[in-house]
């Protein structure tokens, strides 16, 4: 049974940083793709980065590259997101999400994913 469980939201103020981590159960990340994806209040799922299976290629939202970046360990079936320079925009629901294969650019836009974790709440905020 596939689990991801999502850790290290909070409270942080503008320009502070966060670290997320993702911990996958019952896959392994040489054969899934792992992606951060974020809802924001009444706004739809964004995907934020994903990391693909097996050559830990990188894709991510083009006006987050900047702040975000995914990282992932493969001995802790580990996934992480290093957020830095947050603004108060960034407050959202996060959640890491797994797809069998490589992950792409258009996967990302899409939010297709085959298993969810139940999300991490960041709030940006003075």
């Amino acid at each position: 049974q596939v689990q991801l469980v999502e850790s290290g939201g909070g409270l942080v103020q503008p320009g502070g940083s966060l670290r997320l981590s993702c911990v996958a159960a019952g896959l392994t990340l040489d054969y899934y793709s792992i992606a951060w994806v974020r809802q924001a209040p009444g706004k739809e799922r964004e995907g934020v980065s994903c990391i693909s299976s097996s050559d830990g290629k990188i894709y991510s939202t083009e006006n987050l590259k900047d702040r975000f970046t995914i990282s992932r360990d493969n001995a802790g079936n580990t996934v992480y997101l290093q957020m830095s320079n947050l603004k108060p925009e960034d407050t959202a629901v996060y959640y890491c999400a797994a797809d069998f294969g490589p992950c792409s650019r258009a996967e990302l836009q899409v939010n297709h994913w085959d298993y969810w974790g139940q999300g991490t709440q960041v709030t940006v905020s003075s």
